[in-house]
């Protein structure tokens, strides 16, 4: 089916980023896989390229552009690139976490913060999640506890996305740990604080070139100034941003999907068996066709998701509902395709393999998709 989302201005906007990602990101994937993390140059050259902070206003270096049809058409590229983790990390900062600055920040720190975070000199993380409290919110114990002009933190947090290179990283905290949910608040500490250090860069199944690492908060000096909206709604807002986080990670699902297709399709017409392409075998033909009609689904119900979240119209049950199907869609159309690909579906330098490996985190992150199901059941009225 035709997609509805893209204007001509968009169809030249993928084209400019498609040879970005063409030049900066997939001659680099590979040592950036091994390495563990993408380099500080990539972000560099995003940010002079215009592909950071595109909803930032202009004076503060961005394009004031508000369109989520941008975002998505950079994940879209990325992922047909295989560079899966590369997207991940620049989806956080856009999509994710760039919001709460626009939203809450004042006048002063939009000027303190904005333009670094344009030019991909302030790379972003959230911290949400802990070691002891996973999609349990409310249950964080990492304290800033107002002493005079500063706030002292204590705690850690865990499988934070751009860990390693973020810059800038909104910490979820308790500043009155007595009010539970109503006692967080979100902190901006940045890189340098005294007390502020990383831990390990985590080792995960997939995504190997996305920096996911542990984060230490020992009697961190934060000032006042560095504290986002106000003191006590952190829960609020982060409730008020998951819809788009939710689907920041089915758009990449989709487009994962879409890719993994497009290679086993390929491969189905290259590779031959008893004298014929594998895709000919009966068995071949239905499980590309099924895929290939589920992909579509996807893809159609994404689609109308951003158009939703462009009108100010998403609602955190129908994100719940994308983010869970369409990765749960992710896992199962990854597996038919390494299947589809024999022996050399296992093999590291296939594509394939990659895409395999990706798609098993993000039936967890964002959120467990058992969270989501608990969303939309809560939202029946059950």
């Amino acid at each position: 089916m035709k997609r509805r989302l893209f204007t001509e201005e968009h169809a030249m906007f993928r084209g400019t980023f498609r040879h970005f990602v063409e030049t900066e990101i997939a001659p680099h994937n590979e040592q950036w896989e091994k390495d563990g993390v993408v380099s500080r140059e990539l972000w560099r050259h995003a940010g002079q390229q215009g592909f950071l902070g595109m909803d930032v206003p202009e004076k503060y270096g961005g394009s004031d552009i508000h369109d989520y049809c941008y975002s998505a058409i950079m994940q879209e590229e990325i992922v047909k690139a295989n560079a899966s983790s590369a997207a991940l990390g620049i989806s956080l900062h856009n999509d994710i976490v760039l919001p709460y600055f626009l939203r809450y920040c004042n006048d002063e720190q939009r000027q303190r913060w904005l333009p670094g975070i344009c030019s991909g000199q302030s790379i972003l993380a959230i911290a949400m999640t802990e070691p002891n409290t996973g999609s349990d919110l409310a249950s964080i114990r990492t304290t800033a506890l107002r002493k005079g002009d500063h706030y002292i933190v204590n705690g850690a947090k865990t499988f934070i996305t751009n860990g390693i290179l973020s810059d800038l990283v909104v910490v979820a905290v308790k500043t009155d740990p007595a009010q539970g949910r109503k006692g967080i608040s979100l902190l901006v500490v940045e890189r340098g604080m005294p007390g502020f250090t990383r831990g390990r860069k985590l080792d995960k199944i997939g995504l190997a070139a996305q920096d996911t690492a542990e984060l230490f908060f020992e009697d961190v000096r934060v000032p006042i100034q560095n504290v986002l909206g106000d003191e006590g709604q952190g829960f609020k807002y982060l409730m008020s941003m998951l819809p788009q986080e939710r689907l920041s990670v089915a758009t990449l699902a989709v487009a994962s999907c879409e890719t993994a297709l497009a290679l086993t399709t390929q491969y189905c017409k290259d590779r031959t068996a008893f004298g014929q392409p594998i895709g000919s075998f009966q068995n071949s033909r239905f499980k590309l066709a099924e895929m290939a009609t589920e992909v579509e689904i996807a893809r159609v119900f994404v689609d109308r998701c951003i158009e939703e979240l462009n009108a100010g119209q998403l609602t955190a049950e129908t994100a719940a509902m994308a983010k869970w199907w369409t990765t749960e869609l992710q896992g199962r159309v990854t597996d038919q395709c390494l299947q589809l690909h024999g022996g050399y579906g296992v093999m590291s330098e296939y594509p394939i393999a990659r895409l395999y490996l990706d798609a098993r985190a993000p039936r967890i992150y964002a959120g467990t998709n058992e969270i989501m199901k608990e969303i939309i059941g809560r939202a029946m009225g059950f």
